[in-house]
């Protein structure tokens, strides 16, 4: 039997990806609203640099979760059904999407309320991300997994696209409508995912110490220097280049574009993210990879510095998507390393710590970017933060030499063929 090219010659894979634009589409949707509702509430009453902290506790509420739960939840996603955990966690955001609308409808959203279902929904992502994250190994080939990564993005980047530009456009008709809208989008990502097809178990020591399980994911990355290298650049790129995070008040008091304009500087990043995966699920990477990823970063960090410093429109749209299509290109890399060079029965372990490595360069560079801003101003906070990242890139191409020496995805032959510390050492 001919062995599949495209990752959407699988059935499973198809309700997979479905899945993850629809659910991307509510994530993204909400997300604008919820930072505009916290922004628009804090000044009412706030400067702009008091309401800029405010904007980012966001961040702060959806990490701790994370940060907490990571090592049960790698731990799960290697123990419990997969598909089973996904549909869970969705229905819980739908029920976050649900409160937050009533709220909304009813005129009585309030900062402690959104505080509340931000951390809500940090729990559920905490679960979400290691489960649905492991699932593509599973439904396709090998060979076919960096096009079914570049592919998977493209439904992430589209609903990144849509997402915000939707919420935007809801909220100005009616404060409740995007709320209901992604309730009804991440129930229907729930029912995607249950029509996949039962996977095969992991072969995870049921008898074992359930602790010491827990924390040999931690173990694998630190040991394994590529995989290290590659979760950490992003950490620390992004933290640091956090120029989302400050999108609203670019929208309201620099661009003053107001709400659907903020909904347009939010999908800016994903046209330009959305472009590159459609050129990866078609023509994959072949050579060089790693140093590919670090070009790709320094150019993400380039792109920040030159959103931070505009004051048009159009300049500060094609400065969004630039730095969107770089962060692809990182991402995709990085995934497509981190998958290939994972056993199955370590892909939840590692997938959370990947989690929340992701996590923190979101929503920690949210809090660090609020609280910097709060400082210094936006777009001086801005400005450095895309300085930082290329820095970042320059030392880790030092500090991590396994990443520019990365030439292609094939991953190692055998377990003692992965760049170890003590083979580094």
């Amino acid at each position: 039997m001919t062995a599949p090219v495209s990752p959407f010659s699988i059935r499973d894979f198809r309700f997979l990806w479905g899945a993850r634009f629809a659910s991307t589409v509510a994530q993204n949707g909400m997300v604008v609203v919820i930072g505009w509702q916290v922004y628009d509430l804090a000044r009412r009453t706030m400067a702009p640099k008091e309401a800029a902290f405010q904007l980012g506790m966001v961040g702060v509420c959806q990490f701790l979760p994370l940060a907490i739960l990571t090592l049960v939840t790698g731990w799960t996603a290697d123990r419990v059904d997969r598909r089973r955990i996904a549909q869970i966690t969705l229905t819980t955001e739908a029920m976050c999407a649900l409160v937050l609308g009533l709220h909304a409808w009813t005129g009585s959203s309030s900062l402690w309320v959104i505080y509340l279902v931000a951390a809500t929904l940090g729990v559920a992502r905490a679960f979400a991300g290691p489960a649905i994250g492991a699932l593509a190994p599973n439904l396709v080939p090998p060979a076919v997994l960096p096009r079914a990564i570049a592919a998977s993005s493209v439904a992430w980047q589209i609903g990144g696209i849509g997402g915000p530009a939707l919420g935007g456009y809801l909220y100005a008709a009616a404060p409740w409508l995007p709320y209901a809208v992604s309730g009804v989008l991440f129930l229907g990502a729930g029912l995607s995912i249950g029509m996949i097809r039962p996977l095969t178990r992991t072969t995870l020591d049921r008898t074992a110490n359930p602790w010491r399980q827990m924390v040999e994911g931690l173990h694998y990355v630190r040991r394994n220097r590529l995989v290290l290298g590659a979760i950490s650049l992003d950490l620390f790129a992004v933290l640091l280049g956090g120029a989302t995070a400050m999108l609203p008040i670019y929208a309201r008091d620099i661009l003053q574009v107001g709400a659907a304009g903020l909904g347009h500087l939010r999908g800016a990043p994903a046209i330009g993210a959305t472009l590159a995966a459609i050129w990866f699920s078609v023509r994959p990477l072949q050579s060089n990879v790693g140093v590919k990823m670090l070009v790709a970063v320094a150019t993400f960090g380039t792109a920040t510095v030159v959103f931070g410093l505009s004051r048009w429109m159009p300049l500060s749209l094609f400065a969004l998507a630039v730095l969107g299509a770089a962060d692809m290109l990182s991402v995709y890399v990085r995934q497509s390393l981190i998958q290939l060079y994972t056993p199955n029965e370590m892909r939840g372990r590692v997938g959370a710590v990947s989690t929340l490595f992701i996590s923190g360069s979101n929503e920690l560079g949210e809090a660090e970017s609020g609280l910097l801003a709060a400082l210094i101003g936006a777009m001086p906070a801005v400005v450095l933060g895309g300085i930082g990242a290329i820095g970042i890139t320059l030392l880790w191409s030092v500090l991590f030499p396994e990443l520019p020496r990365a030439r292609t995805f094939d991953p190692p032959k055998s377990r003692e063929d992965v760049p170890t510390e003590e083979m580094v050492a």
